[in-house]
């Protein structure tokens, strides 16, 4: 594979000029251009001691020199052709590039009619120059643009040009593929024009003035089919989108006036919903080939490009499901605004992910509607870049530039687009060249703040009315098809229009359709059966422990290795032991888990090493994934079929190292969930800091997408939290802000304390018919610390809230002494605990809130209930107050529960922890002496270490 021209080094520079000068043919054609123009400049050098340059043409070899000079010119119209293209809307002229011009390259008007050798060109070997030069401004400088000189390989560039170059830019298409274009543009203006007439105050945005946009991704879908595509993922803003929801994923005209209307009778439950054109939909096309494509447009909110990681993250998980390995079957397509694509981080972001093992999906198809003007911003105020594609180059990727009043040329673009991801699997984008009929919405004033693109917009005749006259001149239609089509769907949307009147229409879709079939979306505090057998631990716990033969293990993992081995033995487990416990019992039963995120192969904190490096080949080892035979979904040997051993084929452990990006991939991660609700899906931040920088997907998606859209998803967010010295950027998840999102039993916002917590609230994801978002706080400090035992997996569960088991029939405490309960959350009770021992305080009890959301008050009533009226209740949290979760918890606790509790922590800070390790130890003491007493003179605290693992209450219900 030959490297793009600003990847090409000396080495490799030399070696294929050596060839290109035994045989020009055996190199690439943009190759034989580079090094003709190089021996071009080389025969207009200055000769040593002050010479003139040769002109072309003169001196030892006159021919060569000429012919170099047209390979170079022919070359020049491959790279800077688009700049001269006839792509803008108004007909406006470009400034046409120099190096398009006979004298940058020493040539004249009277080399016009000279025969030059045309190479790869579509010409016969006695073209003249002048032939040469027709071709290349047809195939290049009419209505597209072809950016594709900096592609990834000479193979794909070789491929491009053929295409191109054998069209002559584009071929003509056929009678009936006109007449479809032609209904199809129909169809697009007569929906806004329906709208903006029957409802002329709502704001629809319009894609008037864009219409080309609807052929366009007719024909890049039904060509799809044709070369094996079976679903297509879309992602879109809402420019355009209701006519595309229409047009192109099928969505009902009554569906669409429901929405306007406004009258379903069912009102939204808890001011949910969203407005139209945020919500998603999905359905089956069928083609006039008969065959068919199911398609998806993911719901998305304002916040542009946000659902661009959502779309590749729902694509790959179906990729997986369908057991697309080669990634043909299943395509994402992002529709993006020309606006937006340069402007929002997230689409480098996302980009970023195209080629990497965890995240490729195979190639994104890219449409760009480009209005030239975002909001009310022009493109010289809103980019420093030519085009707003020009963030594509960042991973080579080919981009064409269409004038969307040409829709024959928007045709062949796609085409083309689809043809090329493909053959390739790269991504490719389509920048169409339109503009926007209205101001942002429907209501603004555009021309306050682009008086002259208005003025002209208002001049312009619809690309329909101008295709149609076309055609008409043509013959292919006479007026009166233009009528009796226009009659049939005027005809169609007054039916639709009256029959939603009548009688609303659901415009969603089933949330438990398809793969969420048994599911539903109402959250119950019932418990879950994940306990697991001992013999099933034990399989997992050899694995753990093993490698294969020859392979060549860090010595310092040897022990870390033996310990998970013997841990059946051993008894004692901690976080890190537990999470791959649950995973490993989850394979096992055939679940599928995925894990990503930023260094989660080894775990921030070295305590995972879910991957194992051979130490001299570097060849990875994913223990979890040899414990039986592998089985793949979408093919004769899924997960839990039975292998040739006998045993049930185990899932697949998917686990991924993220690059630095939390947006993007936690909203792939959040679109993977969306396609799979059966497979374990988790994103880990690094810190759980980090997770602001996803902020966006969280209150978007995570929080909120069940209410306005109705989708379901049971990720998984594992935010390392806790106070240890380490300052501010790396104590807190902000815990506050996930449970400030709380409402509508929305998510889980959970921080579990031990060990076995962990195992049994992993597999609770997976093992309800219900899915929620799970937030949950992890620790750092305590990952490797032993917090219970093996066997509380055998027959336990996971409990949202834990009382005090100082005060059960096996520590005898007694509960009528009691003065004083500390109700807590994660690691300050361990510490509490601790010092309790060590004082001696048997009039307090330390109740554990592991789950903060849903809030189970019938479960903390009943605890609280078991001890004295008159004791105190009293929050403490290493959180400052105004974060953590004691603002929320109080609020709870008085209106649920009639309780005023008291407040033990950090004061109210603008900053979630000190710099200082010195400062924060005394704020740490200072929160136990208040909670409990300080510690007799003499006396060290030191670092809380957990008691040692006692038996639990038995579960309340």
């Amino acid at each position: 594979m030959t490297p793009a021209v600003n990847a090409w080094n000396a080495e490799y520079l030399e070696a294929a000029y050596q060839q290109f000068q035994a045989d020009p043919q055996s190199v690439s054609p943009d190759l034989q251009a580079f090094f003709r123009g190089f021996e071009l400049g080389l025969n207009t050098i200055p000769a040593a001691g002050g010479a003139g340059a040769l002109p072309p043409g003169a001196g030892a070899d006159g021919g060569s020199s000429f012919q170099a000079a047209v390979d170079d010119l022919i070359f020049a119209y491959r790279e800077f052709g688009h700049l001269a293209a006839k792509i803008d809307p108004f007909g406006r002229e470009r400034t046409r590039p120099p190096e398009l011009g006979l004298a940058h390259h020493g040539l004249k008007e009277s080399d016009l009619d000279r025969v030059v050798h045309t190479g790869t060109l579509k010409l016969p070997d006695n073209a003249t120059l002048r032939e040469v030069i027709r071709l290349l401004d047809d195939t290049y400088c009419r209505s597209i643009g072809y950016e594709i000189m900096h592609a990834q390989t000479s193979e794909e560039r070789t491929w491009l040009l053929d295409r191109i170059e054998s069209a002559r830019g584009q071929p003509p298409l056929s009678h009936d593929a006109r007449i479809r274009v032609l209904h199809q543009l129909l169809q697009a203006e007569e929906f806004e024009k329906f709208l903006g007439k029957r409802y002329p105050s709502d704001k629809r945005f319009s894609l008037e003035g864009s219409e080309s946009t609807i052929p366009l991704l007719n024909r890049l879908m039904e060509r799809a089919t044709e070369l094996g595509v079976e679903e297509m993922v879309v992602g879109m803003a809402h420019r355009g989108r209701l006519n595309v929801l229409n047009n192109i994923m099928g969505k009902s005209y009554e569906q669409i006036f429901t929405e306007f209307e406004d009258n379903s009778p069912e009102a939204w439950a808890n001011d949910g919903g969203d407005v139209k054109y945020h919500r998603g939909y999905s359905g089956q096309r069928r083609f006039p080939s008969g065959k068919t494509l199911h398609v998806s447009m993911a719901s998305n909110p304002s916040h542009l490009e946000s659902v661009d990681g959502v779309v590749e993250g729902r694509t790959r998980a179906k990729q997986r499901l369908r057991g697309d390995l080669q990634r043909t079957r299943v395509v994402p397509l992002l529709i993006h605004g020309d606006a937006a694509l340069p402007a929002q981080g997230v689409v480098a972001e996302t980009l970023n992910l195209a080629y990497l093992d965890g995240y490729t999906t195979g190639g994104t198809v890219h449409a760009v509607i480009n209005n030239l003007v975002g909001f009310t911003t022009s493109p010289e105020d809103g980019r420093s870049t030519t085009y707003c594609t020009d963030i594509a180059k960042m991973i080579l990727a080919p981009v064409f530039h269409v004038n969307g009043e040409d829709p024959e040329a928007v045709i062949w673009t796609a085409q083309l687009a689809i043809d090329f991801r493909q053959q390739f699997k790269r991504d490719i984008f389509i920048d169409l060249y339109c503009y926007r009929k209205y101001g942002h919405n429907e209501q603004d004033e555009a021309s306050y703040t682009q008086p002259i693109l208005y003025s002209l917009i208002r001049k312009k005749s619809s690309v329909l009315k101008v295709y149609a006259e076309r055609l008409l001149a043509e013959g292919v239609i006479n007026e009166a098809d233009m009528v009796e089509i226009r009659r049939r769907l005027d005809e169609a949307l007054e039916a639709a229009q009256a029959a939603a009147k009548q009688t609303p229409y659901d415009p969603t879709i089933d949330p438990g359709s398809a793969r969420w079939q048994g599911m539903g979306g109402r959250y119950t505090h019932d418990p879950a059966n994940t306990a697991v057998p001992v013999q099933m631990l034990q399989e997992v716990c050899a694995a753990l422990g093993r490698t294969p033969e020859g392979f060549r293990l860090n010595p310092k993992l040897k022990n870390l290795l033996e310990a998970r081995a013997n841990l059946p033995q051993t008894k004692l487990i901690s976080y890190a032991d537990a999470e791959s416990l649950a995973y490993g019992t989850l394979l096992l039963e055939g679940t599928a888990v995925r894990v990503s995120g930023q260094d989660v192969r080894r775990g921030t904190f070295s305590h995972r090493h879910a991957v194992l490096r051979d130490t001299e080949t570097g060849e990875p080892y994913i223990p979890l994934n040899h414990m039986r035979e592998l089985g793949r979904p979408g093919t004769d040997a899924p997960p839990g079929s039975t292998g040739p051993d006998g045993r049930q084929r185990q899932a697949q452990f998917c686990i991924h190292d993220s690059p630095l990006s939390e947006y993007a991939v936690l909203g792939f991660e959040y679109g993977y969930s969306l396609a799979d609700p059966n497979m374990l899906v988790c994103w880990e931040a690094q810190f759980g800091d980090f997770n602001n920088g996803a902020q966006i997907i969280i209150d978007q998606y995570l929080a909120s997408a069940e209410a306005k859209w109705e989708r379901w998803s049971g990720l998984v967010m594992l935010l390392p939290h806790g106070y240890e010295g380490a300052g501010p950027e790396h104590s807190s998840a902000r815990l506050e802000r996930f449970l400030t999102l709380c409402g509508n039993d929305n998510m889980q916002v959970v921080h579990p304390t031990t060990a076995p917590q962990m195992f049994h609230l992993l597999r609770r994801q997976v093992r309800r018919n219900f899915r929620k978002p799970l937030i949950l706080m992890t620790p750092k400090s305590l990952l490797r610390t032993p917090t219970g035992t093996i066997d509380e997996l055998v027959t336990g569960r996971f409990q949202e809230m834990l009382d005090d088991h100082a005060f059960s029939k096996e520590k005898g405490w007694d509960r009528a002494g009691v003065k004083r309960l500390l109700l807590c959350s994660g690691k300050i009770y361990f510490e509490l605990a601790e010092r309790r021992e060590k004082l001696g305080r048997k009039d307090t009890a330390i109740i554990r809130i592991e789950q903060l959301y849903p809030f189970n008050k019938a479960l903390l009533a009943g605890i609280l209930a078991a001890y004295p009226k008159a004791a105190k209740a009293t929050w403490v949290q290493e959180e400052p107050r105004n974060a953590g979760a004691f603002l929320f918890i109080s609020d709870l606790l008085r209106t649920q529960l009639g309780l005023e509790a008291d407040y033990i922590g950090r004061e109210g800070s603008a900053t979630p922890a000190t710099g200082s390790k010195h400062a924060h130890k005394a704020q740490q003491e200072h929160i136990l002496t208040t909670a409990l007493g300080a510690l007799p003179e003499g006396k060290e605290g030191g670092k809380a270490k957990p008691p040692a693992p006692a038996k639990q209450p038995a579960p309340a219900r």
